[in-house]
């Protein structure tokens, strides 16, 4: 109950701030030249003319002061609605909902991928330190930090797409195919393989640099001395004393390192084409789509929220002094 409360408590103090960083971006928009109906306009080839804009700017309340846009924005979150998308003539939370699942199932790849290799190689190269292992490791996980992800992606598309021919290029499924069932599930898995590795390997470097660092740590800590002159074997200090204690870093890093991947998603998912938020939300800024874009950031500022509340409850399990101690 104790660590239920204190997840609570961190909850409520999200709140706050994610009502500053809704304002925020909304303040900040209404500074970029241009607006929805601008953008309209010129859909329509030769601009229109000043009684449709004026009209359009009426109906979607956009000649309304900034302020009083603003109070309009918050009372329809109140209420759930995130408003009405002029560019794709559906609601917001529908043109998201189409788009969501994509970025998620490529989050939750790449994280995965990224946290498990990154604490295997990190381990690896504590218990290897300053040996051939050690330098091979850190230096690829320099090159990986170092390397920007788009240049990944296109490397990977010409290798393994062009090259190879082993993996799809782009897209989220097979267009067409009809798939179903199991053979639709392996051919999103095939889709999603160079995307996961190319949003998960900047994110691995950091995990296996921060557990190798975390692990050399740990291993000078007394406790770990006292399990070896109990007579442990070396395989059940890594499991049950080392490993619970060096993890504890990378988990708090998840948290840290949520939104930072929902932003590069936006590069990623343009360089393969992938029907996901971050592409989404290119396209919004592209087209002056604003209320598509404040519905991409609430939402994204609400992933961010709820898995730090996640991180929150996993660190508490693993630290019980958190829990103690409030």
């Amino acid at each position: 109950m104790r660590v239920l409360a204190l997840a609570g408590r961190r909850l409520a103090a999200s709140l706050p701030t994610l009502v500053l960083i809704l304002a925020g971006m909304f303040l900040l928009l209404q500074l970029a030249p241009g607006d929805t109906v601008d953008a309209l306009l010129g859909q329509m080839g030769g601009g229109g003319d000043a009684a449709l804009a004026a009209e359009l700017r009426r109906y979607y309340g956009l000649d309304l002061s900034v302020p009083a846009q603003l109070a309009n924005y918050f009372w329809r979150l109140v209420r759930l609605d995130l408003g009405f998308s002029a560019i794709y003539g559906k609601p917001v939370a529908t043109v998201i909902l189409e788009r969501l699942p994509t970025t998620l199932l490529l989050m939750s790849a790449a994280l995965s991928f990224a946290f498990f290799v990154g604490l295997v190689l990190g381990v690896l190269a504590a218990r290897r330190v300053n040996g051939w292992t050690d330098t091979l490791i850190s230096t690829l996980g320099l090159v990986f930090y170092a390397t920007p992800s788009f240049w990944f992606g296109l490397m990977a598309i010409v290798l393994f797409s062009v090259h190879l021919a082993w993996l799809p290029a782009g897209g989220f499924e097979e267009i067409g195919a009809g798939y179903t069932g199991l053979r639709r599930v392996l051919d999103i898995a095939a889709h999603l393989v160079l995307p996961t590795l190319t949003l998960g390997l900047i994110f691995l470097a950091i995990y296996l640099r921060i557990m190798r660092a975390s692990m050399l740590e740990v291993l000078t800590l007394d406790f770990v001395r006292t399990a070896r002159a109990k007579g442990l074997d070396e395989t059940r200090v890594l499991t049950r004393h080392v490993l619970r204690n060096a993890m504890l870093p990378m988990v708090t890093l998840i948290g840290l390192q949520a939104g930072t991947m929902l932003g590069g998603s936006v590069v990623v998912e343009s360089v393969f084409s992938l029907p996901g938020l971050g592409r989404l939300a290119y396209e919004a800024v592209v087209q002056r789509d604003l209320n598509t874009l404040l519905g991409i950031v609430f939402i994204s500022a609400l992933l961010v929220i709820v898995v730090n509340f996640l991180v929150d409850l996993v660190y508490a399990r693993l630290d019980p002094r958190i829990g103690a101690g409030r």
